[in-house]
């Protein structure tokens, strides 16, 4: 569901409703769909009347559309065509029941609170017999598209549009296909990405302070004598976070970009930021959640100068490193260093025998830190999992074609900083729930277990490559058998990504579950406000705790169900971005590569194989024409064709690789 319809369902106050959600609201009211409801605590909250419903619009091929049910005891409610009231598939919708022929559960769509597109995206085309079509870019079907003054024909084949979905009329001129830089307006729009900020957040943000003076904030704890760090990519603008460990008392001083003090609710940047919910990365652009002018200055933990922070304060055991003690404060920071991860990893491979200077001093605290997290890792992996992932990296020249690859893997730099960040999560969580409270309300990041089905499934496709798990007792045991059988037969990387597959997505959740893939009974998103909105809704609850303020609170909780069901989506919006982007980039390169061979290793058999090329460029997946193929075979492939506009590469089945052609591979 839309989180406006959560709030529908759960009740709201008139007050909460965002503003592009209020004239629908309004209308609802006016049609006596929603009633006022006075609650045991005496507040009275607007919700839907027991005849309607507010869902998700799903419309399958033979015109006829259904809303889900969302509790056990409702039926899905069925619309018939002539009751669409022209909603369209993906349409967040409220329905009222009807009585249907044969008593089916059935509804009328009584109006569209959101619609799943607002436009689409659209190029022209010619066929092979010459016919002028316009086609959608993500289906290839033909759609409609007018301007007004204009024969789009008039424009060069393989122009591409944005188009208004209910009109039809052209928004926008975006490029054409042959020019490799319109990938990234093709990408950002297909799932409603945004580059540009709207003028007033720009103007917003310049007005904010550029420095900290620690006498305008005498509230705050004064940490700018203690020797933080900071320790990120080589090229990141924006630092989240900085670390500082305090050998004596054995206590980790974990330091975030205090975000919500310069981003107040319901300003523009707020709304723009609740509207992006994550920063969108592609390889030679970041698109970010806050404007740069705030992300890349006053928010960023730069070195060298005073900054503010929200901090976890963790003290943990020095024989069993669990934490014993764990408070959050708000406080001011001066970063004395700035690290990136080469940096670190050269320091621990050498033990840091170069250091000078206050690098030397920060190395006093940060190498046995570094031994400590080794020890926190080691502990973490008895519950929960090491995935092998790998992540392709791709460089892009001055005409945004692909230039090259790389594989990144985790490193010591890496493991460090993700150890402590996951204790300051952890923490974060556990202030919403203790034991035997699982119904605590708050913002949770959580992973469930594995489906059945799935497992069942994974277990079948793991037989047909001869891998086999005779005894386990649950999920977790299952899971690592199969890794230790995977390893055996060096496929411990592809069995990874098959198990990763098998498993639900972690999201954002109300109400605690744990995270199975980390195996925390606790586990909260604190330590990247900058880039994730989760996090800064996450910073404004705990102040309400430190604050104990019980309205602010009261707001918060009472919409939290809509807005971790709002940033779920919106993070899987920004994933599919820039997996678009990078299929685009793969597709131009396998153009200029059509009927040249490749070894290549498939990773998934049957009537929709595909397989990723192995060679100099890393991570390019195609679909495979060809019998005869199994799980992980290496073969030899040609690539036959290439489709720029839905990014698809088609390659032929040449010949399966020999023994010892693979070892060279």
């Amino acid at each position: 569901m839309s989180s406006f319809s959560i709030q529908l369902t759960n009740g709201c106050l008139a007050s909460d409703i965002e503003q592009e959600d209020k004239n629908a609201f309004q209308a609802l009211q006016h049609s006596g769909a929603i009633e006022e409801k006075e609650q045991e605590n005496g507040t009275k909250l607007w919700k839907l009347h027991s005849l309607y419903r507010a869902g998700r619009l799903y419309v399958g091929k033979d015109g006829k559309g259904y809303v889900e049910s969302e509790f056990k005891e409702q039926r899905d409610l069925l619309i018939e065509p002539d009751h669409m009231d022209n909603a369209k598939h993906g349409d967040s919708v409220v329905v009222k029941r009807i009585i249907a022929r044969r008593g089916r559960a059935s509804a009328k769509v009584i109006q569209v609170i959101s619609k799943a597109h607002l436009f689409t995206i659209a190029y022209t085309h010619r066929d092979e017999q010459g016919n002028f079509n316009i086609l959608n870019i993500r289906t290839g079907e033909p759609t409609h598209a007018v301007m007004e003054g204009m024969d789009l024909k008039a424009f060069k084949i393989g122009t591409v549009f944005k188009v208004d979905i209910d009109d039809d009329n052209v928004l926008e001129v975006f490029g054409h296909l042959g020019d490799a830089k319109v990938d990234e307006k093709i990408s950002l729009a297909l799932f409603h990405r945004e580059d540009a900020f709207p003028t007033e957040c720009v103007t917003e943000a310049l007005d904010v302070e550029q420095t900290v003076t620690k006498k305008e904030h005498p509230h705050r704890e004064d940490l700018t004598h203690l020797d933080f760090c900071t320790i990120d990519p080589v090229t990141a603008k924006d630092f989240d976070d900085a670390i500082y460990f305090d050998m004596e008392k054995h206590t980790l001083y974990v330091a975030i970009a205090d975000v919500s003090h310069y981003v107040p609710y319901f300003t523009p940047i707020d709304k723009e930021a609740k509207k992006r919910g994550f920063t969108t990365y592609l390889p030679h652009k970041s698109f970010p959640m806050l404007p740069r002018e705030l992300s890349e200055n006053i928010c960023s933990l730069k070195p060298k100068v005073d900054r503010l922070a929200f901090v976890a304060k963790i003290e943990l055991d020095t024989m069993t490193l669990k934490p014993k003690k764990e408070t959050f404060f708000e406080a001011i920071i001066h970063s004395k260093h700035r690290f990136n991860y080469d940096d670190i990893d050269k320091i621990i491979s050498n033990n840091g025998i170069d250091a000078t200077g206050k690098v030397k001093e920060i190395l006093t605290y940060l190498l046995p830190l570094y031994g400590i997290t080794k020890k926190l890792r080691q502990e973490r992996l008895m519950h929960g999992f090491d995935f092998r992932s790998e992540e392709t990296k791709l460089s892009i020249d001055a005409d945004h074609l692909l230039k090259a690859t790389q594989i990144e893997t985790g490193t010591p730099s890496h493991s460090l900083i993700e150890e402590c960040m996951l204790l300051a999560n952890q923490a974060s969580a556990k202030r919403f729930t203790g034991e035997g409270e699982k119904e605590a309300i708050g913002i949770f990041r959580i992973h469930e277990p594995p489906q059945l089905a799935r497992i069942e499934q994974l277990l079948t496709e793991l037989a047909a490559i001869g891998l086999y798990v005779e005894s386990y007792d649950d999920s977790p045991s299952l899971i690592r058998a199969i890794q230790n059988e995977a390893e055996k037969m060096d496929l411990a990387s592809e069995v990874d990504a098959m198990v990763i597959k098998s498993l639900r997505q972690a999201n954002y959740a109300a109400h605690n579950v744990g995270h199975f893939g980390l195996g925390f009974e606790y586990y909260s998103h604190f330590t990247s406000p900058i880039r994730r909105y989760a996090d800064l809704i996450l910073h404004r609850l705990i102040k309400t705790q430190l604050r104990e303020d019980k309205e602010e609170a009261g707001y918060l909780l009472r919409n939290i169900e809509p807005l971790c069901d709002r940033v779920s989506e919106l993070e899987r919006e920004a994933t599919k971005s820039e997996w678009d982007f990078r299929d685009r980039k793969f597709t131009r390169w396998a153009e200029q590569h059509l009927g040249e061979l490749f070894e290549a290793e498939v990773i998934e058999a049957g009537e929709s194989a595909k397989a990723v090329l192995l060679g100099n460029v890393k991570g390019v997946t195609v679909n495979l024409h060809g019998d005869n193929v199994m799980l992980f075979d290496k073969i030899k492939v040609k690539i036959s064709e290439v489709n720029i506009p839905q990014a698809i590469i088609m390659t032929e089945f040449v010949e399966k690789l020999s023994k010892e052609e693979v070892d060279l591979v």
